[in-house]
Order: C-alpha cells, then sequence, then structure tokens
C-alpha cells in the first residue's frame, strides 16, 4: 500500500509536466466527435447525466453510440496511438451512457447490496453487454482491461472512464480528443483528485480511492520511479508522513 502512496503523490508531481504530440486527423472518421460533444452539452449537468432527458433523446444516442461501430479493425490499427485511445475512452463512456439509457430508469432488488438505482443491479454491464466498436464486439471490461490498459500503459485512463457511479472519477464535459488528449487526461486526474472521492489529506494521513489499490500496478509501473537494478526505493518508516492510508 505505501509503494501506492508514492505513485500517486508523484502522479500529481508529474501532471503538469507531462507532454504529448499531436496526432493527424483521418478523413474518415469524426475525430473531433461533434456528435458526442453535443450530447455531453446538452445533458451533463455539473457532474452528474440527466438520465431522464437523455433517455427522451435516444436517437441522438443511438446515432452516436452508432458511429463507434462503423469503424473496422484495420482503421483502428491503423491511426496513431493519441486517435486510438481517445477513441477506446470516449467509445467506453458512451456505452457507459447508452448501457444505463437502455435501463433507466434502473430499479434493482432491495435485497442487493448496492442501492437500488446503481448501474451495478443492470447484469453483466461490464462483463455480458456487447457493443460494436473497432471492428468487434466489445464489453466494457473489454475495452478498459483488454485494450485501454495493455495496449497504452497509461494509469491516467483510469481517471478518464466514467462507471456511472457517485465514487468514480466525473465524466468529462467534452470529448477526449488526440490532439489534446495528454492534457485532458491531466486535467481528469486533477479533477478527480481534488474530489473527497479521489484522494483526501488529514494530518499525517493520506487516504485514497480504492482505483489506487485496484490498479496500483498501473500506477507504479508508469509513477514510480525504480532504482538502481529496477529496484523500487524505500519505503517510509512508520509514523512518517504519508505511511498511513485508507482505501475509499
Amino acid at each position: 500500500m505505501r509503494q501506492f502512496i508514492w505513485a500517486s503523490l508523484l502522479l500529481i508531481g508529474c501532471l503538469a509536466d507531462s507532454t504529448g504530440a499531436p496526432a493527424r486527423a483521418t478523413a474518415d472518421f469524426d475525430h473531433t466527435y461533434q456528435a458526442y460533444g453535443a450530447l455531453l452539452a446538452t445533458h451533463l449537468e455539473g457532474t452528474r447525466v440527466d438520465y431522464a432527458r437523455l433517455v427522451s433523446n435516444r436517437t441522438a444516442l443511438d446515432r452516436v453510440a452508432a458511429t463507434f461501430g462503423v469503424v473496422t479493425r484495420e482503421e483502428d490499427g491503423a491511426w496513431p496511438a493519441p486517435q486510438r485511445m481517445a477513441y477506446w475512452i470516449n467509445a467506453y463512456n458512451v456505452f457507459t451512457l447508452k448501457a444505463v439509457a437502455d435501463h433507466y430508469p434502473i430499479r434493482g432488488s432491495w435485497l442487493s447490496f448496492y442501492p437500488k438505482n446503481s448501474i451495478r443491479q443492470i447484469d453483466g454491464v461490464w462483463t455480458s453487454l456487447r457493443w460494436r466498436a473497432g471492428g468487434r464486439q466489445v464489453t466494457l471490461d473489454d475495452i478498459e482491461h483488454r485494450i485501454l490498459r495493455p495496449e497504452f500503459e497509461d494509469a491516467r485512463v483510469h481517471f478518464a472512464v466514467n462507471c456511472a457511479s457517485i465514487g468514480c472519477p466525473p465524466l468529462a464535459r467534452e470529448p477526449f480528443r488526440s490532439e489534446r488528449l495528454d492534457a485532458q487526461l491531466d486535467a481528469a486526474a486533477v479533477r478527480y483528485l481534488a474530489r473527497a472521492t479521489g484522494l483526501v489529506v488529514s494530518g499525517t494521513t493520506l487516504r485514497l480511492s480504492s482505483i489506487f489499490k485496484w490498479y496500483g500496478s498501473d500506477f507504479e509501473a508508469q509513477f514510480l520511479p525504480r532504482g538502481p537494478a529496477g529496484r523500487w526505493p524505500v519505503t517510509p518508516t512508520p509514523g512518517s508522513p504519508g505511511s498511513t492510508t485508507t482505501g475509499r
């Protein structure tokens, strides 16, 4: 757990220093995501989605979701990495919106451990529901764990994908775009870590989101420097600042 602390602190320190090269846009797909941007502008209030209004405007939502399905596997593979990463992040977030809208209003069982209107009440929402994107049928778990994490190895993606739960990083108010992707990922990280659900410092106690526990290896690999021979640096001694954590 202490390694997660150092990784998170180094992440915060690195956010202002990261850079990225603009990617070349192609004519076959709208990499500016204008339709998706209009959808967000109309249905996102603060950090919350107005699902009632979104459901009443299903034509626009379905049209946006369908655009991801026309991309072939060959096209996806030929795009520069920033375009591909932006595409798959946006696809994840759009399909999450559609999953909730398709089951809205969510009325789960009172016997469940989760709130009655939680996205977790949708059976197989991350593992079974399938969507067409990049020339294949994918689940939300496929996008996150078999495409975004292993192919791009950027831990900031955990602040960019939205799981439609209160404790998750908030849905970005604009689509992710290749030419601004690096800055947008930084902004998503800062936005989440500025919230009580992301990070809280209380005296010598640092409380982190469970994201850092679930995906600690992603943050360690990217933000935790290794010493000679690839070894981790010495962890803080008990009682030192930042030596105590509680997952959220």
